[in-house]
């Protein structure tokens, strides 16, 4: 008998998900833009978007960005000594830096020693002096037919007295934005110790093929920022110290403190030179006129030599810039800033003209030959 043949058995029929699923409509959305003229305007959009957000970034950073130029500068200051060490002295560049960070805290303390209570006594009764001085010429003034109201001077006056009660206090000792100062301090003397590895790390972050340009800039920037620190520095020096040497010879009172505002003042181009010797020549007045025109010749002499033999010495090695836009810059900077942005100023505009300058001749090479 023969086997019954088995039952065929019949597929079951499955549906698959992807056929159960509705059918997505294929319809462009909100965020899909097809037209090449919306594109091209959208990608613009962003990027002008991207800038107004990086200038508000830069408004609300400012006050970092500017401690971190401001560690830059102390940082080419040290570097500075440091090089000129090392032609002396054939020995690493950490010690280097050490000697030169001995030294300048040691003048400091002498200073801060010898002359400090000396100079705080004078701070103090520096206010008064330029008070008393100014009412005498406005009472001067009048009497020669020139018609000034004394309330409206004893107004600018206060003002003006408070700026130099704020500044010899500082002298005194009560250094206002301590944090600030120390800030700096410690970025600079952290870049002075080992400036390559920075610049490194700031040349990683740009595309190959614009390293070289930057290590060329740098080094550029590194050798003026130097030079007019050097510069700087050696014009304090020379005002503070001559200024103090001639008034104490011929015994003019507040010698010391007059001398040590002229050399801090150096420091503000254009700006701290007439502040300083307008206060030289009020103190000098107030012990007579012969005493006051010595203060005049004084002033006119420390000038002069800083204004014909420094500058121009120092100017042959770094950045040309032009006084209107240095003072210019330093009004902007001291306005949004304070001290610090006015004492900044200057060395953050002669850097913007380097890249400027540099950027200029890498779009435009000159040809050779």
């Amino acid at each position: 008998m023969a086997a019954a043949e088995p039952k065929a058995v019949r597929p079951r029929r499955t549906r698959s998900k992807a056929a159960a699923a509705p059918e997505v409509p294929q319809t462009a959305g909100p965020s899909d833009i097809s037209d090449p003229l919306t594109i091209r305007e959208a990608r613009k959009a962003a990027v002008w978007i991207g800038m107004a957000a990086l200038v508000v970034l830069t408004v609300f950073m400012a006050q970092p960005l500017l401690v971190i130029f401001g560690g830059l500068v102390f940082a080419a200051m040290i570097d500075g000594g440091t090089r000129l060490l090392g032609r002396v002295l054939p020995i690493g560049r950490g010690w280097r830096v050490g000697i030169v960070l001995l030294g300048a805290v040691a003048f400091i303390a002498w200073v801060a020693y010898f002359a400090g209570s000396q100079i705080a006594a004078q701070a103090s009764a520096l206010p008064a002096t330029i008070n008393a001085q100014g009412l005498r010429s406005i009472e001067w003034l009048r009497t020669h037919n020139v018609d000034i109201q004394l309330e409206h001077f004893q107004g600018i006056a206060e003002k003006a007295l408070s700026g130099v009660g704020t500044l010899t206090s500082a002298v005194g000792g009560l250094i206002g934005g301590l944090t600030t100062l120390f800030l700096i301090m410690v970025l600079g003397i952290y870049i002075a110790v080992e400036p390559q590895l920075y610049q490194r790390g700031v040349a990683w972050l740009l595309p190959s093929k614009d390293r070289s340009h930057f290590e060329g800039t740098a080094a550029l920037m590194g050798k003026s920022l130097r030079m007019l620190m050097f510069g700087r520095l050696l014009g304090m020096s020379v005002e503070g110290v001559g200024t103090w040497l001639m008034l104490a010879v011929y015994g003019v009172p507040m010698a010391a403190l007059l001398g040590l505002l002229t050399g801090l003042l150096a420091f503000l181009p254009n700006i701290g030179a007439p502040i300083s010797g307008l206060l030289m020549v009020m103190v000098g007045f107030s012990g007579g006129t012969d005493m006051g025109i010595y203060c005049i010749i004084v002033y006119v002499v420390v000038q002069t030599v800083d204004g014909n033999i420094i500058v121009p010495m120092v100017a042959k090695k770094t950045v040309d810039l032009a006084p209107a836009l240095v003072l210019g810059a330093q009004l902007v900077m001291g306005a949004l800033f304070g001290i610090l942005g006015l004492a900044l100023a200057d060395p953050m505009i002669a850097m913007i003209k380097i890249a400027l300058e540099r950027q200029s001749e890498k779009l435009n090479p000159e040809p050779a030959g």
